[in-house]
């Protein structure tokens, strides 16, 4: 398939229509493609940062798949997530290794610092608070994952410092998206 996983839309302002337009498009694509579900799922999910019900059911009825197995795909799968999640994915490793080497203690931390709980998103949908239980890097416990980068041997008090590089972050790609495009050249 030809077509390119869109940029995650979930901190732009697309109305709802407009998001389901761009499904729309990956699904014109991947209609009659064997086993697109998963593909087209990950697609969705890049498109509205989440998997929403009325995405769900657009996807089953252009794969012609009954919305049980879609929706039983979705909850199967753990990098599927039906609620919105924030910009950031912090995943907090409680493999053996990093639970014993303080991943409970890091835990902890975080829940205090981001003031959620584990599956929930900050208000301002910076960050989502997850766990595992492990990621391949037991000699580097503990381990956290924020997005696709392996944070190691983290400490508490080396939170902060982690935590604002993508606050920073984030803040900026909000402040490009609100000046668009035409004033950024």
């Amino acid at each position: 398939m030809s077509a390119e996983p869109a940029r995650c839309a979930c901190h732009e302002e697309l109305s709802e229509e407009q998001l389901l337009a761009q499904l729309d498009d990956v699904l014109r694509e991947y209609a009659q493609a064997p086993g697109a579900l998963i593909p087209v799922l990950q697609i969705a999910q890049a498109i509205f940062g989440y998997l929403p019900e009325t995405a769900l059911k657009r996807i089953a009825q252009a794969l012609d798949k009954p919305y049980s197995e879609v929706a039983g795909v979705v909850g199967f799968y753990s990098f599927f997530t039906r609620v919105p999640r924030g910009k950031h994915l912090i995943r907090v490793c409680l493999g053996t290794a990093c639970y014993v080497r303080g991943g409970k203690e890091v835990l902890s931390a975080l829940k205090s610092a981001l003031r959620v709980e584990v599956g929930e998103t900050t208000s301002d949908r910076t960050f989502s608070l997850d766990v595992g239980r492990c990621f391949g890097a037991c000699g580097l416990a503990p381990v956290i994952m924020i997005d696709d980068d392996v944070h190691q041997r983290v400490r508490p008090t080396k939170l902060p410092k982690i935590l604002e590089q993508y606050r920073h972050h984030a803040a900026e790609t909000l402040e490009s998206a609100a000046v668009g495009p035409e004033a950024q050249s």
